[in-house]
């Protein structure tokens, strides 16, 4: 049985500044990464500390324990996770319906692998810190909120809930001695994103730059700026020369018909019609992205597309952009969000040609 009084001399200096301490008394050769969330948005937030990870690591086994809707993501970022093991759920966790029947074999399965650190990287540790050690790795880390259960009180930082999702991840790993390697966020291009793109008819009339992205959709409806907002702006963009393309999900499709509805312009609306890879090139080659707080807004901000996002619900001091140069977040209050929106926009067209992307 595993005693962690065993490991005591090396508990004061397993993560200290120096990394050959790190490498050389406590070779991490298997990493579990606990975020079992569902959101693109969720997911690219973290591609700055998993960048991290592999460059201090670049021979280590690196899991991902996660929902299975991350599969096509966890094959595109192969350069930094090795695997996804599926995630069944679990009491208290709201974003995977919990299947209590399959919790004690994921269990199990995990324990085999014998991981020599799990990683907290889902919210404040409040439910997930139990689950993290019971996923059996040597040694845990992560956030803990203070007057809750903290599995390693030399491992574990405190949970400052309006800290930016992407420092974070590297304020622990820069804590554990791991350098952090830049905040930018990244997608990776596929020649095969852009052939789907090119299997839409209309696509192929769309020249690079002369376009404005209007994505009105997000996850919840509460996350949602108004259709009318949408429209406004949408309009505003149409004046100035640009064709107007919609996005969003199959079922958002209702949404955007809408939108296009309420605009006096003519456009293009795209939903349901471009897989993940496919919007991502439309996104790179558009000249600028109206949307709310959701995935496709830290998809702009990794393919350094300038973007208006309207908060309507969520903090942006925790979801907002990193460079709020490029990306403008505006948060709805009144009845200004409209003309705030639109001033920002033509702000971005004049500050960020095409030639600047």
């Amino acid at each position: 049985m595993h005693h962690a009084n065993q490991h005591t001399p090396y508990l004061s200096n397993l993560f200290s500044e120096n990394r050959e301490e790190i490498l050389g008394k406590v070779p991490l050769k298997r990493i579990a990464i606990l975020r079992a969330l569902p959101g693109l948005g969720d997911f690219l937030c973290t591609v700055p500390a998993l960048r991290s990870l592999r460059a201090a690591f670049p021979q280590a086994e690196i899991v991902l324990i996660g929902v299975p809707s991350v599969k096509l993501l966890v094959e595109r970022f192969k350069h930094y996770l090795d695997e996804l093991v599926e995630f069944p759920g679990y009491p208290g966790l709201p974003e995977v319906p919990v299947q209590p029947p399959e919790i004690p074999a994921f269990l199990q399965v995990v324990q085999q692998q014998r991981f020599d650190l799990a990683i907290q990287m889902h919210g404040s540790g409040v439910i997930t810190n139990p689950l993290t050690v019971l996923l059996g790795a040597k040694y845990s880390t992560g956030f803990f909120m203070p007057g809750y259960y903290c599995p390693d009180e030399i491992r574990f930082l405190p949970y400052l809930p309006y800290e930016s999702e992407v420092r974070r991840y590297l304020r622990l790993l820069e804590f554990l001695g791991i350098p952090s390697q830049g905040k930018e966020l990244e997608f990776p291009l596929w020649p095969e994103d852009k052939e789907a793109l090119l299997t839409i008819d209309e696509v192929r009339q769309l020249t690079p730059g002369s376009y404005a992205c209007i994505h009105p959709g997000a996850s919840t409806p509460t996350r949602r700026w108004s259709p009318e907002g949408f429209a406004a702006v949408a309009d505003a963009l149409a004046a100035r020369g640009f064709t107007i393309v919609i996005t969003g999900t199959a079922k958002e499709a209702e949404l955007t018909a809408k939108v296009a509805s309420l605009m006096e312009s003519p456009s293009l609306n795209l939903a349901g019609r471009t897989n993940l890879g496919a919007l991502a090139v439309l996104l790179k080659n558009a000249r600028l992205l109206i949307c709310n707080d959701t995935g496709v807004s830290h998809l702009a901000a990794a393919l350094k597309l300038p973007s208006v996002i309207v908060f309507t619900q969520s903090d942006p001091s925790r979801w907002a952009p990193l460079d709020s140069d490029r990306h403008r977040a505006i948060y709805h209050t009144n009845d200004t969000t409209t003309a705030t929106a639109i001033a920002e926009a033509l702000d971005l067209l004049e500050k960020y040609t095409a030639s600047t992307r």
